[in-house]
């Protein structure tokens, strides 16, 4: 029998109807309760009783309709995972606000014909979009921003250790009244971002589920409410983002977050504005240090260090100032200029007692999984001994630059989501120039052979921006981001020798001035470039799609890719 959504009232004569049916008192069902603006997911094997639980808490009194999404074939981990889409879609999609507070630190592993569950959960939401429950096509959420950092994604296993050990770390730290430090690692795609906003709505909402323990028994907040009764429910917690372009895009996934607000998403700055039990920082390999920065920027550097007292600090000190307990989400590969923390300093902090370092490992986003991002990793540092050979994701080399910018943009009205980027090898001319005049004009910033195109005319949200398709974004705008397929302009900053057959820098046509200044060493150069394009390269989804402006190591990546 194939699934069905039946409403009914939620009210006692609703509730009472339920017990009569089939599948009301002893089968797995997923239900939706709603009212006119809010709406709460769940599952649970027992219909009727958690209905009468509902009734008792006073938050769900508000809701007045329940769906009850039944199916013959349904188990509990089917359950659980169509709650958990169900979940992460309706919260994208807006229609509703959701009720859902985090449901503690849960994880889901395969089992027996998952797939064929996930695929009823296309049935599901178009009947939902027909009763007019939901009003997006799931393509459509997929691409939104609040889909990507959705705090309420199940865990991947990896993710579910790390997330379960730290708890259980604060918990005896605190007990002990010591602080602790914990360092999360993973490259592109193993879900660091998705892990942190996790645990800042975990942490931040544990809080809130003291008050609605006695009404939703499923709950397991044990480990959690040993945490929050030790801070006497007032937990400060604030989750630093270094770029300002990704710190914007995280704000207003808050805003849209039951029991989340834009305020904590901070910068490193402002850390300092009053003292943090814990800090959670993502992509804390861009933090900064006193380096190659703007004069308005040095100066805030200058008034941190004398508000905290720390002569020559840099954004890791004041962290570590700020807080008593710390968690960094770290992948030295992805640091790509001279102004972040070094990684030297990273590593004396892993290696003090009372660090915890975790590894993340499960890919999350790439399709092309592991084997891809590793592919590239050593294709990029020349140890790569065979072809990439890659399944369900489309990875090609171009040997015209237009014909990529025109299959990005096919791909774009397609799917969604797919920009044009490449390594900072051109300057911008055009940063000053509006729209208008570079029309007018003919303005451009890139040339390759006879065409002409401009970079990116915002660093706050590019690859979201109206105009974004029709421009060349740099690493500052796609780093931290997902898109489904990526057109990668590898520019004439790095090329390759085939008599010595090695890859070089061409520091001359390196056009990023903060870039390169203060650097001790072309090994240092070198380095920061080449994980510029381990960013660049494992940004997709879907595919890769590449042009390289130097023959000779355009012809070295074709030895390895078809």
């Amino acid at each position: 029998m194939s699934n069905k959504i039946v409403q009914y009232d939620f009210n006692n004569l609703g509730i009472e109807e339920i017990r009569s049916l089939s599948y009301g008192v002893n089968w797995p069902i997923v239900y939706i309760l709603n009212g006119d603006k809010e709406v709460y997911v769940g599952e649970t094997a027992n219909a009727y009783q958690r209905m009468k639980q509902h009734k008792r808490n006073p938050i769900r009194r508000k809701l007045d309709k329940v769906n009850i999404i039944y199916d013959s074939e349904f188990n509990k981990s089917a359950i659980l995972d169509i709650e958990s889409l169900l979940i992460n879609y309706m919260l994208a999609d807006q229609k509703y606000k959701l009720q859902n507070i985090s449901s503690g630190i849960n994880s889901q592993s395969d089992y027996y014909l998952r797939e064929n569950y996930l695929n009823k959960f296309d049935d599901i939401w178009k009947v939902l979009l027909k009763q007019g429950l939901v009003n997006h096509e799931r393509l459509y959420l997929e691409n939104l921003d609040i889909f990507k950092f959705s705090p309420y994604k199940t865990l991947t296993e990896d993710q579910h250790i790390v997330a379960i050990e730290i708890i259980k770390a604060l918990i005896e730290n605190k007990s002990k009244n010591s602080k602790s430090t914990f360092i999360v690692s993973g490259v592109p795609g193993t879900g660091k971002s998705v892990l942190a906003v996790y645990l800042m709505k975990l942490l931040i909402e544990s809080q809130q589920a003291i008050n609605e323990l006695r009404f939703d028994d499923n709950i397991n907040f044990i480990t959690l409410l040993n945490l929050i009764s030790q801070y006497h429910g007032k937990l400060k917690v604030g989750l630093v983002i270094p770029m300002e372009s990704l710190r914007k895009t995280l704000k207003n996934v808050f805003k849209q977050v039951h029991g989340l607000r834009a305020n904590m998403v901070i910068g490193p700055s402002e850390v300092i504005k009053e003292h943090y039990d814990i800090l959670i920082v993502d992509e804390a390999h861009r933090l900064r240090r006193r380096v190659n920065l703007m004069p308005g920027l040095a100066h805030t550097f200058d008034n941190v260090n004398d508000h905290l007292k720390i002569e020559n600090g840099d954004e890791l000190d004041w962290i570590m100032r700020s807080s008593d307990h710390q968690i960094f989400f770290y992948d030295p590969n992805q640091s790509v200029k001279p102004s972040d923390v070094r990684k030297e300093k990273f590593r004396e902090i892993i290696n003090q007692v009372g660090t915890i370092q975790f590894t993340l490992t499960s890919q999350m986003r790439v399709k092309g999984g592991d084997y891809y991002i590793s592919s590239i990793y050593k294709l990029l540092e020349q140890k790569l001994n065979k072809q990439i050979e890659v399944e369900n994701y489309e990875l090609k080399i171009f040997d015209d630059v237009e014909d990529m910018y025109q299959c990005i943009r096919l791909k774009n009205k397609e799917d969604g989501l797919c920009r044009m980027v490449a390594g900072y090898a051109w300057p911008w001319k055009t940063k000053e120039d509006n729209y208008e005049d570079i029309k007018k004009q003919n303005l451009y910033d890139i040339v390759i052979n006879d065409y002409h195109y401009i970079w990116n005319h915002t660093n706050k949200d590019w690859v979201n921006s109206l105009n974004a398709i029709n421009e060349i974004g740099c690493i500052h705008t796609v780093q931290g981001y997902d898109l489904n397929y990526v057109g990668v302009i590898i520019g004439n900053e790095i090329k390759y020798d085939s008599i010595s057959q090695n890859i070089y820098i061409d520091e001359k046509n390196y056009c990023d001035r903060n870039g390169k200044k203060s650097l001790q060493t072309q090994k240092e150069l070198f380095d920061y470039i080449i994980n510029i394009y381990k960013v660049l390269l494992t940004r997709g989804i879907k595919g890769t799609y590449i042009y390289i402006c130097d023959l000779e190591l355009r012809e070295y990546f074709k030895q390895y890719i078809k």
